[in-house]
């Protein structure tokens, strides 16, 4: 879909894909940091999760799977 899209803006309007193209990379490495924030938060979230539920689970208790 993004190749077609690109394509696209190519045909139509080939200055701004070319900018598009060259963006790209540039603000994939800006968004780099909340990416990886994302998965901190996430890891920290399951821990939490996984240490409010290990009474229950040491009862017997089963969690269905996701």
């Amino acid at each position: 879909m993004k190749l077609i899209g690109f394509l696209l803006l190519l045909v139509f309007c080939w200055p701004l894909a070319l900018l598009a193209l060259l963006a790209y990379p540039v603000i994939w490495l800006l968004l780099l940091p909340f990416r990886l924030l994302g998965v901190v938060v996430d890891g920290a979230l399951e821990t939490v999760a996984a240490i409010v539920t290990l009474p229950a689970r040491l009862l017997g208790y089963s969690p269905r799977r996701r």
